[in-house]
């Protein structure tokens, strides 16, 4: 793309407080924000994805929040840009939601919940999330080097919005998104990286991640991955990084900054659904949670998705004491009253 040479130089010679920094060969996006955060010389470290929008005065209320407690990250909120016309739709501040993520190591959004609601006096105050999405925050520089910034053994993309997310709760931070702060994302319809052959570099991340943060729930991520954790690397550095700054359990983090995910650990019973009159096995994909089994619902089921002769390891059913069925990317489906 010659567009980002020269062309690109000559534009940003204008812009003073702008400067250019290429890597020497492809690094990816977290070693290339890592080579950012070497170059940059203020407190405050911001980061934005390039496909992004920024509004008047979204900067001011991220920077107020760090000048008041350093140790507090930040995240705007995430407008959306459609990525045919461009696009800008701006959310209101009460419509807001909150990062999560599921026992896949993926991140999700969700609404915010009642006891954070009852937190906040104001819809324009601060919200307390539980992971960020990872493209667009700020965060003070010494607190960012005290966490150890990012995993440099994480490849590419990906569980470096996790891992920064884990640490920041458990190793004395707050993870807020500000409502007074709006940035305009474009949400691709694919991922524009192109991967090594061979190497899951998603997966190889997620078991780093794993490994060091989540102390005896990473079993619940490895069997997703049918315990095959393959070669992810040395951790014993960040273990090390997490004993010495004395961070707290990753059981405490559930517990106390969210207590909303649903723990496979405590379901009462869990397993496959089959049919009594059929040796198959049955599933209907794409649901990850299913509310409110009554006892007036009629359950479907549908051939299930084998692998090498046994139930496909991501074909996992859990049941929960509040009789919610909680399937992990396959599932019942149901009609209720049908």
């Amino acid at each position: 793309m010659p567009h980002l040479g020269r062309p690109l130089e000559d534009y940003v010679a204008n812009l003073p407080k702008v400067h250019i920094v290429r890597a020497k060969r492809r690094e990816g996006l977290i070693r290339a924000r890592l080579l950012g955060a070497a170059h940059a010389t203020a407190p405050v470290l911001t980061y934005l994805d390039s496909h992004c929008e920024a509004t008047e005065g979204w900067l001011e209320p991220l920077l107020d929040r760090i000048a008041r407690n350093s140790t507090t990250v930040v995240c705007p909120v995430i407008d959306v840009i459609n990525d045919n016309t461009f696009e800008y739709h701006y959310r209101d501040s009460s419509s807001l939601n909150v990062g999560g993520f599921d026992w896949n190591l993926q991140f999700n959004w969700h609404a915010i919940p009642s006891r954070e609601k009852e937190r906040r006096p104001h819809n324009w105050d601060p919200v307390w999330s539980p992971t960020m999405a990872g493209g667009l925050f700020s965060i003070d520089r010494k607190f960012f080097e005290k966490l150890g910034t990012y995993d440099s053994g994480f490849d590419i993309w990906g569980g470096e919005n996790l891992e920064l997310s884990f640490k920041t709760w458990m190793c004395g931070g707050t993870l807020e998104i500000v409502p007074c702060s709006h940035v305009g994302h474009i949400f691709r319809k694919r991922s524009p990286y192109s991967w090594r052959r061979g190497v899951n570099v998603l997966k190889k991340n997620s078991v780093r991640l794993a490994a060091v943060w989540l102390d005896d729930y990473a079993k619940y991520y490895y069997q997703r991955i049918g315990n095959d954790l393959g070669d992810y690397g040395d951790v014993s550095s960040r273990v090390k990084l997490r004993t010495d700054l004395g961070c707290k359990s990753f059981g405490w983090y559930l517990k106390n900054i969210y207590p909303e995910l649903f723990i496979p650990g405590e379901a009462v019973a869990s397993g496959e659904v089959s049919t009594m009159s059929s040796a198959s096995l049955w599933y209907y994909s794409s649901f990850s949670l299913l509310h409110e089994i009554l006892t007036t619902s009629t359950i479907f089921l549908y051939l299930c998705y084998v692998e090498g002769g046994a139930i496909s390891k991501d074909s996992i059913i859990l049941c929960s004491y509040i009789y919610i069925l909680n399937l992990h990317r396959v599932s019942i489906y149901y009609a209720r009253g049908a």
